[in-house]
């Protein structure tokens, strides 16, 4: 069934079937109980530890029904969030840091993705990094994560982030989608996009993963909402976490492949080399949990950039009791 949001956000129902209470297994006559999440366009690999559970049934094992909720950016996420229309989402972790900094009641639950599988590519006329003065490059939005990315990419190689003009476009469709235009003249963009850029005759700048160590996306919350359902986000995360674990045993990579082939309708011979590169890249951690991950990096980025008001303290950006929800 499909429902909307009065701000239209399209929603896509996944299936999750009944299960048990979190600890008793899934012979409980116990009906699931669902967790709407917010998520950037359809079918992204970022989400690929959710297919995963929600094909394989780590969901119903845990007693969770997802609801997902496709949004066009981070932007749309956080304000869902904030409003209490979504109950988990998705997003760049610099979004939350922002919020947690201006201090709206959100957290982190924990890490989605912890390696930033990006790359930055530009019509051929761009041969190298330094001729994007004065062009125009497509990120994800003006406070999104991406725009972060790119200026840890393009300012070191000599070019000042007041040297070149910035469009702004969700996902990795659309902005491969205004690359493959014309439309702009370099796009930030992820797998399978950057495998479409490729064949398509475009340039590669670099790979965001040769300047850029730190963790990409994360599980955000508001935390009134996530303090009155510790069991059901605790088997939401265990979830995922088999989930990752699952991706990466050498077995599962064709049924994995197939999987994310079936939410994304891309082309195989793309998701099968998002596999590959995703598998090389470790992009997502088999433990969740914030105390294993580099999420200061986050806040010194953010420091570094002007954009936080108060200190730049970690504690202030993680909520104990929130954090200890994941093992």
């Amino acid at each position: 069934m499909t429902k909307r949001f009065p701000t239209r956000l399209a929603r896509l129902v996944t299936a999750a079937g009944l299960a048990g209470l979190i600890g008793f297994g899934a012979g409980s006559s116990m009906a699931a109980e669902k967790v709407t999440m917010g998520v950037i366009g359809t079918g992204s690999a970022q989400q690929w530890a959710l297919w995963i559970a929600d094909a394989k049934g780590f969901f119903t094992e845990n007693n969770v029904k997802i609801d997902i909720v496709v949004t066009p950016a981070a932007s749309a996420v956080m304000q869902q969030v904030i409003a209490g229309a979504l109950d988990i989402g998705t997003a760049g972790l610099t979004s939350p840091m922002r919020a947690i900094d201006q201090g709206i009641q959100v957290a982190v639950l924990g890490i989605e993705t912890q390696a930033p599988p990006y790359s930055l590519w530009s019509k051929p006329s761009v041969a190298k990094m330094s001729d994007l003065r004065g062009k125009t490059i497509v990120v994800g939005g003006a406070k999104d994560i991406t725009r972060t990315f790119l200026e840890r990419m393009v300012v070191p190689a000599g070019v000042p982030k007041d040297q070149y003009d910035l469009t702004y476009a969700g996902s990795a469709s659309a902005r491969f989608a205004a690359l493959s235009s014309g439309a702009v003249d370099a796009a930030l963009l992820n797998p399978p996009f950057s495998f479409k850029a490729q064949a398509a005759g475009f340039r590669n700048l670099g790979n965001l993963t040769d300047t850029v160590q730190m963790p990409f996306t994360g599980y955000v919350v508001a935390k009134s909402w996530a303090k009155t359902h510790k069991p059901l986000l605790a088997g939401f995360m265990a979830s995922i976490a088999k989930g990752a674990a699952w991706f990466y045993e050498d077995a599962n990579r064709d049924e994995a492949i197939e999987i994310l082939r079936k939410v994304s309708n891309a082309d195989r011979a793309d998701v099968a080399a998002t596999y590959d590169l995703y598998r090389q890249l470790k992009v997502f951690p088999v433990k969740n949990s914030l105390a294993d991950s580099e999420i200061g990096k986050i806040v010194g980025v953010l420091k570094d950039l002007g954009e936080l008001d108060g200190a730049p303290d970690l504690a202030r950006f993680i909520d104990p009791e929130i954090a200890a929800i994941v093992k």
